[in-house]
């Protein structure tokens, strides 16, 4: 394990065994921990956030719970059941090194025996990330951030007629529920406009406009369209992301 070596660590203890903590500027603090059977660091960052407690816990967790994180998914896994007092995160995230790549250039030889692991939210992730989806997603969800909200796994695929906005990917692409939430109300008064929003699940929704806001379950067949007022509307967005 010569590459685990030549991390510079301080004589730090993080109230774990073969664990530590470094901070190599003011404000920029790692953790880290051997994984189970000693192969791979567990590491865990943060910027401006780090609470000990916090990265006891989740670097705990997914040392006991490694192999049940990447079960589903090998690039960005996760595994629900994580607690913490006084925190939200349900969940516990490790991203693989050909998507954290936090060594690929500093210290290449020890980039493949890195996991990056952080607390999560179960409705940020859909087990079904290829590598391309799994580095977008894992930047997005900011992992260094650790007093962060949810951000919920969504896909979205608009149309304005009104604005003259529109998606430019092919299919659904990753956004943020904010942006959804003003795409459903800039629809108001554009004939023929949609929104397609996709949830961790793999369930989808069509909005379009015709006079009023009408939904419809995309992916069923018995997906007939009702009207909707918009209060309900993002009422029913965001608790259909967030499960």
């Amino acid at each position: 394990m010569k590459e685990l070596q030549t991390l510079r660590l301080d004589d730090s203890p993080v109230g774990l065994d073969n664990a530590w903590h470094w901070s190599p500027v003011p404000g920029l603090d790692f953790a880290g921990a051997l994984s189970a059977d000693g192969k791979r660091l567990l590491q865990l960052s943060a910027r401006e956030s780090y609470r000990e407690d916090l990265a006891v816990a989740a670097l705990e967790f997914a040392r006991e719970h490694e192999e049940e994180i990447f079960a589903q998914n090998s690039f960005l896994g996760a595994a629900e059941g994580f607690k913490a007092p006084g925190y939200r995160f349900d969940t516990v995230a490790a991203a693989a090194p050909e998507v954290h790549e936090f060594y690929e250039f500093e210290n290449p030889a020890l980039n493949p025996l890195v996991r990056v692991v952080f607390p999560a939210y179960a409705c940020e992730f859909s087990g079904r990330e290829e590598l391309k989806e799994a580095v977008t997603r894992f930047q997005m969800l900011r992992p260094n951030i650790l007093d962060r909200e949810p951000v919920p796994f969504l896909k979205m695929r608009y149309a304005n007629t009104k604005t003259g906005g529109r998606s430019t990917n092919p299919g659904r692409g990753f956004t943020e529920l904010r942006r959804l939430v003003e795409e459903l109300g800039w629809m108001d008064g554009g004939a023929g406009s949609f929104v397609e929003f996709e949830n961790r699940h793999g369930n989808v929704w069509r909005v379009e406009w015709h006079g009023a806001w009408y939904i419809a379950d995309w992916d069923t067949e018995s997906g007939t369209p009702r009207e909707i007022g918009l209060d309900e509307l993002l009422a029913f967005a965001e608790a259909k992301l967030r499960d």
